[in-house]
């Protein structure tokens, strides 16, 4: 029998179709790709201890919360109710008194040069008009050039003052009539973040985002890479298949992943104080099946790529999308329809939804199932296409 053009013997050919030979193969691959990180210690270093880094940066980093805005007080009147009002602001975190002015035009000078965020302007006869004629006005203005900064700035400004105006009222009718009956309370419970603390909603998505840089970014440089020092070549003529080839390569970027994750994990635990209230080993299982999707994509990348350059703008082309449409920074329900539409296909919104919804709420498998069916799917089709698009001549 003859061997195809293959310079190998038939009986070698047999022996090496079996699966104990095929298990041979892929962990010298995996032994060779170990060998290659390991002695690469600036890659070593960007794959483990880089992420760690950026995790710890984007969640102090990447915080909506608006603190520390500056009010300018024009204030007119010069009575009890406008310094109760003033004092009102004075001992919120959120605001920082920077003085008041006597007129508009200085205090307009002030938000047009940005040393005030927001102006407090209180007209004369304000508390004669609140206290006689149960109404007065006020007027606000603030810096808008940042739209969310302004509508979070405005609504705490809003509040403050509606909080003052209830006590006001409350005392007018306290006088007049005394109350007999009792006083309505409201209690409000905030479930699954009790702290409003904005990392505990911003590290379980970077602690997953994170696991992108790894399968995506360094498994997309590896085969490219071999194709640029000649080892593809070499690689060529030996009896591996593509598929155990492309297992190969996707093991150590998975299990490198891991480790990554379980640090990421610890720091989000122990730095952050974040709560894990679901399953540990389901966010594990998600996490891994996470990577292998990622290093598909990476791997097909590279598969496709002529050159490493070639590689990092495709890699970075698909980073840019994932995390700008991932509900990482703003909610998805906000987003047009025909980015909703998109989002579909983008793995970074589902692993996202699970790390929050297990890490936070508690979430088990049966809720999570659309999200493991999306990303299951994704990581068949990716790895596949990657196997195939391939390229081994014999």
């Amino acid at each position: 029998m003859k061997g195809r053009g293959n310079p190998f013997s038939p009986f070698l050919l047999s022996s090496l179709s079996s699966p104990f030979k095929t298990m041979t193969r892929i962990r010298f691959i995996i032994e060779k790709e170990f060998k290659q990180i390991f002695r690469n210690a600036v890659l070593l270093r960007m794959m483990l201890a880089a992420p760690v880094l950026q995790l710890i940066l984007l969640a102090y980093a990447a915080n909506f919360e608006v603190k520390n805005l500056n009010i300018v007080v024009v204030d007119q009147d010069h009575t009890t109710y406008a310094q109760r009002l003033v004092g009102k602001f004075r001992h919120i975190d959120n605001f920082r008194l920077k003085g008041y002015v006597p007129a508009y035009k200085p205090a307009y000078r002030e938000l047009l040069a940005s040393r005030a965020d927001l102006i407090l302007l209180i007209p004369p006869h304000f508390e004669r008009d609140l206290g006689k004629e149960n109404r007065a006005s006020i007027q606000l203005l603030v810096n808008a050039i940042d739209g969310s900064k302004a509508g979070i700035a405005s609504g705490y400004a809003q509040t403050i003052i509606r909080n003052f105006n209830d006590e006001i009222r409350t005392e007018t009718v306290a006088v007049q009539q005394p109350a007999t009956g009792g006083r309505l309370e409201i209690e409000n419970q905030y479930w699954y973040n009790p702290r409003l603390e904005y990392k505990t909603f911003m590290v379980p998505g970077i602690l997953f985002e994170l696991l992108i840089l790894v399968g995506g970014m360094i498994a997309a440089l590896n085969i490219v890479r071999e194709k640029e020092i000649g080892t593809q070549e070499q690689l060529n003529v030996t009896p591996i298949r593509k598929h155990e080839f492309i297992l190969g390569k996707l093991t150590p970027f998975v299990i490198i992943g891991l480790v990554q994750f379980t640090m990421g994990l610890l720091v989000g635990i122990f730095l952050f104080q974040i709560p894990v209230v679901g399953s540990v080993p389901l966010m594990y299982g998600f996490a891994f099946l996470f990577l292998l999707l990622c290093v598909g994509l990476g791997l097909l990348i590279s598969a496709i790529s002529e050159t490493q350059q070639q590689a990092m703008f495709a890699v970075f082309f698909c980073l840019v999308l994932f995390i700008l449409l991932s509900g990482l920074f703003s909610s998805t329900e906000n987003m047009p329809t025909w980015a909703q539409y998109l989002n579909t296909l983008n793995p970074l919104r589902y692993i996202i939804e699970v790390g929050r919804n297990v890490m936070l709420k508690g979430s088990t498998f049966r809720d999570m199932q659309s999200q493991f069916v999306a990303l299951l799917l994704m990581a068949v089709a990716l790895i596949s296409l990657a196997s195939w698009r391939y390229r081994k001549t014999v």
